[in-house]
């Protein structure tokens, strides 16, 4: 794996915590599962991921610091003898690097899809004199 030295930048000072989930997020990114979409409203976004055959107790979402994760964990299926498996039941996580700003608004699941509410709050960028002692 080649690392961009972009982070490495003396003038992108403090963002070595950017640079770590970016690369933690690159790593999980090769697995497809669950599919999503993401969604772009004026202020707002939507991420929707297929979660057919979860129940809300088998899922998590959980934000820490700038991550949204998802987590999901079916329990063993009732037995039964299948010819054809083709529904996963594997247990997932699924991360997200959110901007500064960006907050989550809430989450819904309703038929296999788990919807998540974000919004961009403005972020005040008036300039600042800074007092020389």
């Amino acid at each position: 794996m080649i690392r961009a030295a972009t982070f490495k930048s003396p003038i992108l000072l403090g963002f070595e915590h950017l640079e770590k989930l970016v690369e933690r997020n690159t790593r999980k990114a090769g697995d497809g599962y669950p599919p999503y979409n993401v969604e772009v409203a004026d202020d707002a976004m939507h991420i929707a991921l297929a979660v057919a055959g979860f129940a809300r107790a088998e899922l998590r979402v959980v934000v820490s610091g700038n991550e949204l994760t998802v987590r999901g964990n079916r329990g063993q299926p009732d037995g039964g003898n299948f010819v054809h498996r083709g529904i996963a039941a594997r247990p997932f996580e699924r991360s997200f690097v959110l901007a500064d700003g960006v907050e989550v608004r809430g989450a819904q699941l309703e038929h296999g899809m788990l919807r998540i509410d974000l919004v961009r709050r403005t972020l005040e960028t008036a300039p600042r004199t800074i007092e020389i002692k």
